[in-house]
């Protein structure tokens, strides 16, 4: 079953069951995803739905650091319980060791030596840990690691 169809079925289950927030955080998410179909005229498949659904992990992360600051801890809650959602649709997140680990590989394979070279590890660590990892931590370990 693909991410889009699991999500309607859960749609659907969340109506039958009552759970209205649940409900309406899955309909924004499937609203996401049909935007962009509709915006570039495609059919989405579950790699092209990963990122709608991190694009919207991401923005409701900046949303609770924004939220939070702002002494608006309602809000942050509200935002805070949307991520718990949306995280549970996203694949288990890698390790410190297992990043490490590709990181390696990716420098390994490359040849890459400086920092001049981040451009092809971040790019080959990218295809590998497609929405496992937050790909700007990763970057910040590879430029470290490259002498940047």
């Amino acid at each position: 079953m693909s991410l889009k169809q699991q999500l309607t079925e859960d749609m659907k289950t969340a109506m039958r069951g009552g759970d209205k927030h649940r409900l309406g955080v899955i309909r924004l998410m499937l609203a996401a995803i049909k935007q962009r179909e509709v915006d570039e005229r495609i059919e989405l498949d579950d790699t092209q739905v990963l990122t709608v659904l991190e694009k919207m992990l991401k923005q409701r992360k900046d949303s609770v650091t924004q939220y939070a600051a702002a002494g608006r801890e309602d809000l942050a809650d509200v935002e805070r319980a949307e991520i718990v959602i949306i995280e549970a649709y996203l694949p288990a997140k890698l390790s410190e060791a297992e990043i490490e680990a590709l990181i390696d590989a990716a420098i390994a394979e490359t040849g890459a030596s400086s920092a001049r070279d981040m451009g092809k590890v971040v790019a080959l660590v990218k295809n590998k840990a497609a929405g496992r990892a937050d790909m700007g931590q990763v970057s910040a370990r590879i430029k470290a690691r490259l002498g940047g």
